[in-house]
């Protein structure tokens, strides 16, 4: 059964290991308590949405003329504000939906992150592969934290000390380098790709381990579940 979460918490079942967490925490906190009783979790949710459309046409338009860039910069802090928000809202007003908010959170995620890649599949005209690998290695790890959870009720969005904001950092900074130099999302997907890659197999090895030591567990008669 779901607890009662105190009102004004924006606990949640999610464990954050990312560097940013304390001040990203410190945030969040501080921006429930002034959001408007007209701003619901379904608004910040179609908002974060509304973020990575916006980085799809600053990608796409950015080939052109990398001004254009700026919007998808401030396209990843609307996508930030919409994403991180939606959910800690509903456990500050003490009204979460775990189920309907869980489910509806993943599905906006994909679209998001499938419209971002999308971008980047612009943008990098020849050597759009990298986009796909982008795709791949991130959406990957979202796919090992949905068997994770499955398996140990425990949801976490980190890959250790890196976290879906630490990307959204990363990446704002190299459009912002982009503006000015040419070829700098190039290098950073060329170095970033195969680090999302290996990290998707570390964590899908884990995941693995963790169901075989839950069979193991259940045919002993340790465990119920």
């Amino acid at each position: 059964m779901e607890q009662t979460k105190r009102k004004g918490s924006i606990s949640s079942e999610r464990k954050r290991t990312n560097i940013l967490k304390d001040i990203e925490f410190k945030l969040i906190t501080f921006l429930c308590g002034i959001m408007p009783r007209w701003i619901t979790p379904n608004i910040l949710t179609a908002i974060g949405l509304l973020g990575a459309a916006m980085i799809f046409a600053s990608l796409s338009l950015g080939i052109e003329n990398k001004q254009w860039l700026l919007l998808g910069i401030f396209g990843f802090l609307v996508n930030w504000f919409g994403d991180s928000l939606d959910g800690r809202l509903a456990y500050f007003r003490n009204i979460p939906r775990k189920w309907y908010g869980w489910a509806l959170d993943i599905n906006v995620d994909w679209i998001a992150l499938s419209l971002i890649g999308l971008g980047f599949y612009c943008y990098l005209e020849q050597h759009k592969i990298l986009a796909f690998l982008f795709v791949i290695g991130y959406g990957g790890t979202m796919i090992a934290s949905l068997i994770r959870y499955k398996i140990t009720d425990k949801y976490s969005i980190d890959a250790g000390l890196v976290g879906p904001t630490e990307i959204r950092v990363l990446l704002i900074m190299v459009l912002g380098i982009e503006m000015f130099m040419d070829q700098v999302v190039y290098y950073f997907a060329l170095l970033v790709c195969p680090v999302l890659i290996i990290l998707y197999l570390l964590e899908i090895r884990k995941v693995v381990q963790l169901g075989d030591e839950k069979d193991i567990a259940i045919k002993s008669g340790s465990t119920t579940s």
